[in-house]
């Protein structure tokens, strides 16, 4: 039945719901089905932390190799607290949204010195901590300490609104609260663990954004969707905003002696700390792009460079904006003044610092089209 337009209360979603019969199906689908993750082999709040923050915005087969490459080189909460922040950024480099990971490091430090490196137990203390939500709150207490705390995320909102019928916006905050009351009712209290992983792994191989393997539905009976064909229509989700597109002029510049220079971006906003190569945006109706931007890097770090030939071209994408970046090759003339955020570096020197993704691909496109 359609609901749309029509705000219910979370119990009135369950009534006459089936709650033991779907615990039981979902939960013995998991214990069947569940995919072999690295995370999974034990429970460790530490690792399950780590994988939940890295699993945010990401795939899972991009992140399974960060996973096992950063926890063997950060194996515990005392070891990425007291790391160097340069190499957690290198360790994170390529997943892209680093403030996630500063917010990591931020609050295992917070874990280390306050509650002696063990992961706090509660949802009032745990959901204190910097950059953990409620998502990662239920899911951290759930999976590692089998507390029946509920984690929503974009999978199981879409799972629920189809099992349930709800036509309730999932872009709104408002009607993420409705899952959490939903889930809280419905969560199984002697294995919290394995229902919030099925639910999220439901999501994540069965109960798909498009084309839903219904057929190999573990809970279908349960699902109204289903029973009601508009699974397709599920869930209800108003669409973003257009992004915004702005030109970028990057210049690879090198020394005679092959050195090249990067500069490392301001401590706050977008891909803080990172290291990049000098670009600036280019303004509609002034002068050649590469004029802006040999001014920009003569005007920003005093650094006299002559421009030469187009490299490449790359659109890189984030939530809000879109770079069109356009590469250019140059070569500087003169002396650089090097500082903590002004290197000249060697192509070897270059692999230690953590650039965004946008810079690595630019590189790349550099060192094929380039003699060096």
């Amino acid at each position: 039945m359609h609901r749309e337009g029509k705000q219910l209360k979370s119990y009135e979603y369950i009534n006459d719901f089936n709650i033991e019969g779907f615990q039981t199906d979902l939960i013995s689908w998991f214990e069947r089905e569940q995919r072999d993750l690295p995370w999974r082999k034990d429970q460790d709040p530490y690792k399950v932390w780590v994988s939940e923050i890295m699993l945010q915005q990401t795939r899972v087969d991009t992140v399974i190799p960060y996973f096992l490459s950063f926890v063997e080189q950060f194996p515990t909460i005392e070891s990425l607290a007291i790391a160097d922040e340069e190499k957690v950024l290198k360790a994170w480099e390529g997943l892209g949204y680093y403030s996630r990971v500063r917010n990591l490091q931020s609050a295992v430090q917070e874990v280390h010195e306050a509650y002696d490196g063990i992961v706090p137990n509660t949802a009032d203390e745990i959901s204190k901590l910097k950059g953990v939500g409620p998502y990662t709150t239920g899911a951290i207490l759930s999976i590692a300490y089998g507390v029946p705390e509920p984690a929503v995320d974009g999978n199981v909102m879409r799972v629920l609104s189809r099992i349930l019928s709800i036509w309730e916006d999932i872009a709104k905050p408002k009607t993420r609260k409705t899952f959490e009351d939903i889930i809280r009712e419905i969560i199984s209290k002697t294995n919290p663990s394995f229902f919030n992983q099925g639910l999220m792994e439901l999501g994540a191989i069965v109960c798909t954004p498009t084309s839903p393997s219904c057929l190999l539905c573990p809970v279908r009976e349960h699902c109204q969707a289903f029973l009601d064909g508009t699974q397709s229509e599920l869930p209800v989700k108003t669409k973003k905003t257009s992004v915004k597109d702005i030109p970028i002029a990057v210049g690879i510049l090198k020394t005679k002696d092959d050195k090249f220079l990067i500069h490392k971006r301001a401590d706050t906003g977008l891909l803080a700390k990172l290291w990049e190569f000098p670009n600036v945006e280019v303004l509609k109706g002034l002068t050649l792009p590469t004029n802006q931007l040999q001014e920009f890097i003569f005007n920003e770090f005093q650094v006299e460079a002559s421009i030469g030939a187009i490299v490449s071209t790359l659109q890189h994408a984030f939530s809000h904006l879109t770079w069109n970046m356009t590469v250019y090759a140059g070569v500087i003339e003169g002396d650089v003044k090097e500082t903590e955020r002004l290197k000249l570096v060697t192509i070897d020197e270059l692999e230690s610092y953590a650039f965004p993704v946008s810079h690595q691909k630019l590189w790349k496109e550099y060192r094929t089209s380039q003699p060096i």
